[in-house]
């Protein structure tokens, strides 16, 4: 039920601002701009600019995923972003043992507690596009496919019935068949 309220929730965002994983990655990112600009004297100039790129990647690769054509590419964009999100996690947790950055630790706290965040939401999504019946906007799955076909032969089914039948049939003057009569 979890996955069907998540699959529900993600068709309602028409704008990737509005995911709360954009906005996640949005907050990591300014932790990390708040980490260089409070304490970027603690670190290496390669620590820094390296950083800042993933971090930055983190909601870039989101939004692009959101607004490309296909499944296949969202799914690749997602895996960008989970990437780029484990190392900012990485780079806090390789330094945050070094006493020479012991006044930043709170922000390298937080900054892997919105990387792991984000980590589990991307995941969350990643798992529901998987394993639901649609493979990417003009890709179904073959079940998904087999059963909308069918749904849509027997519709055709009883469109033909409906504009076939006669002015006696009882069945003539109802809604349904008026309509399919396009009257």
């Amino acid at each position: 039920m979890g996955d069907l309220l998540f699959a529900i929730a993600m068709a309602s965002y028409q704008h990737f601002e509005e995911l709360p994983v954009w906005q996640e990655a949005a907050r990591l990112y300014n932790l990390v701009l708040d980490l260089l600009e409070e304490h970027g004297a603690l670190f290496s100039p390669g620590f820094r600019n390296q950083i800042d790129r993933a971090g930055l990647s983190v909601s870039n690769n989101i939004a692009e995923g959101f607004d490309r054509v296909t499944t296949a590419e969202l799914l690749t964009f997602l895996g960008y972003a989970r990437g780029s999100a484990s190392e900012v996690k990485s780079m806090c947790a390789v330094i945050s043992t070094r006493r020479k950055v012991r006044p930043a630790a709170d922000t390298l706290q937080a900054i892997r507690a919105a990387g792991e965040s984000c980590l589990k939401q991307l995941t969350a999504w990643m798992t529901q596009i998987d394993s639901g019946p649609v493979q990417g906007k003009r890709h179904l799955t073959g079940t998904e496919k087999r059963r909308r076909d069918e749904i849509r032969i027997a519709d055709e089914w009883r469109q033909r019935f409906l504009r076939s039948i006669k002015p006696d049939h009882p069945l003539y003057n109802s809604p349904e068949a008026r309509k399919a009569r396009g009257e």
